[in-house]
């Protein structure tokens, strides 16, 4: 206990870096709490030997690692050039042919993966490519050639991505590929399915139906990175377990001014919905190539840690980065920084009104007495780890335990702001018996320590999922037995 509890959880990209020799050992040591599995890349050999890899290392250290397959989604890319790539100046005409037969690109045209995007535009609109470091003005619609000015000089390589500036294209978020590996990565047992691109809560609900048919329970993550999604962003997020502010293409469709303002919004709507939230793409951008972040980086990731998100996310940093585990260290030095600005004193006031179930009215009653009284810890015995994830929606002045016999609760307890998963096994005792054992097991880990004072919230029926409806408050006696303090 001498070291502080991180409370913010890190997400990291694998890729080539990250498969070099005892790099993957250094993620985990450093503190990742979830890999991120970039479907847009890779074969699903690959994939699987990195979740192999994972589980491996994971267990050799004794931690719990989550694994979040991250669909490709219906990305727009121009096709390959010629000689690899072109420079165009700001004024040349530059074409984009939309049909599945067009010829290698040159300085004058290219193909585009999107053969619809040719009924998608008009006339004045402005297209973005290469991550809106290029942008071109569309002048005219010829058949399947679309006629535009490039606005700005730059260097165009093959498959760079493109946007409509302001959203608006009609292609649906899962394409045929992703419906494929929405089932490769159910046979890959991964416990987040991030759904790239998506626009309204009917393609969170038909990517949840195809992995529940493919028999995977994964916590389905909504990529916020369209213009239509800001639309529709309440609807999307009560669709989605998981709320991504994937900055880059959203940066890209809705303005980098748009952006610190949209990024606190989908934040706040997120923890208001009770879903977990992940900030993702660039945080430490610099360090793909450097050995330090940049102060701006610093401020950023800290900006969004004292926002409230769940987790901050590394993408190229260190899925092909020069200091992969060096990123990871940076990120928790600066969650740890930023955690200590929290003002935890719990508005109840904002809290929400009507609860129907009753874990929900216990977590409650949890952070309250947290407030008034002196806890060590909330300890959450909990089978799915619901309970566990709605405390974590209030900032809690002290570590949430969450125990649960289920590995995959576990993982995904692990993205989760505040709450530590820990094994437990309490199937066929009594709830009083779970609380007492609960206490002792975590005293032998050394997360209590005789003396303390903890909050216990558990069902009458250990196995049950949602079924928690019993607080308990309990004082750590000698060698770990618990001293019954009170009951709820």
């Amino acid at each position: 206990m001498s070291q502080p509890l991180r409370r913010t959880k890190i997400l990291a990209t694998l890729g080539p870096a990250t498969d070099a020799p005892g790099v993957l050992a250094g993620l985990v040591r450093a503190g990742v709490n979830v890999v991120r599995l970039n479907f847009s890349h890779g074969t699903p050999e690959q994939h699987a030997a990195r979740v192999a890899a994972v589980r491996e290392a994971a267990a050799e250290q004794g931690r719990e690692v989550g694994i979040l397959a991250d669909l490709q989604g219906p990305k727009i890319r121009i096709e390959k050039f010629a000689g690899g790539k072109v420079s165009l100046a700001a004024g040349d005409e530059f074409s984009l042919l939309c049909r599945a037969d067009a010829p290698p690109g040159d300085a004058g045209q290219v193909g585009v993966s999107y053969l619809g995007l040719v009924n998608d535009v008009h006339p004045g609109d402005t297209l973005l490519l290469d991550d809106g470091l290029m942008a071109v003005e569309v002048l005219a619609i010829e058949g399947d050639r679309i006629r535009t000015r490039v606005l700005t000089d730059g260097v165009l390589s093959d498959r760079k991505g493109l946007n409509r500036l302001g959203g608006g294209l009609s292609l649906g978020a899962l394409t045929d590929q992703d419906k494929d590996h929405i089932r490769i990565a159910a046979g890959l047992g991964v416990d987040f399915l991030a759904v790239s691109f998506c626009r309204s809560a009917a393609d969170m609900d038909e990517a949840r139906a195809l992995a529940v048919a493919a028999g995977s329970d994964a916590f389905l993550v909504a990529k916020i990175e369209r213009a239509e999604a800001i639309e529709n962003l309440v609807e999307i997020t009560r669709a989605s377990d998981v709320v991504m502010v994937a900055r880059g293409d959203l940066g890209v469709e809705i303005g980098d001014a748009e952006l610190p303002g949209l990024q606190k919004k989908i934040i706040r709507t997120a923890l208001e919905h009770n879903r977990i939230v992940i900030t993702a793409t660039q945080m430490l951008q610099s360090m793909v190539d450097n050995p330090i972040p940049t102060r701006a980086e610093v401020l950023d990731v800290a900006n969004s840690v004292i926002d409230g998100t769940d987790a901050v996310m590394l993408s190229a940093e260190t899925a092909s980065g020069s200091y992969p585990v060096k990123a990871v260290e940076a990120m928790v030095r600066i969650c740890l920084g930023a955690e200590r600005q929290f003002d935890h004193d719990t508005d109840f006031e904002k809290a929400q009104r009507g609860l129907e179930r009753a874990d929900q009215a216990i977590a409650m009653a949890s952070m309250f007495l947290t407030e008034h009284i002196d806890v060590r810890a909330i300890v959450a015995l909990t089978e799915s780890g619901g309970t566990a994830r709605f405390l974590s929606r209030f900032r809690s002045k002290v570590p949430i335990y969450g125990l649960s016999r289920h590995d995959g609760a576990r993982r995904r307890m692990a993205l989760v702001r505040d709450v530590f998963p820990v094994n437990f096994d309490s199937a066929g005792q009594s709830t009083r018996e779970a609380a007492r054992g609960a206490v002792r097991h975590l005293h032998g880990l050394g997360l209590l320590a005789e003396g303390d004072r903890v909050i216990i919230t558990s069902g009458d029926h250990m196995e049950l999922h949602g079924a928690t409806n019993t607080l308990r408050l309990l004082k750590v006696g000698p060698g770990g037995a618990a001293e019954g303090l009170g009951e709820l």
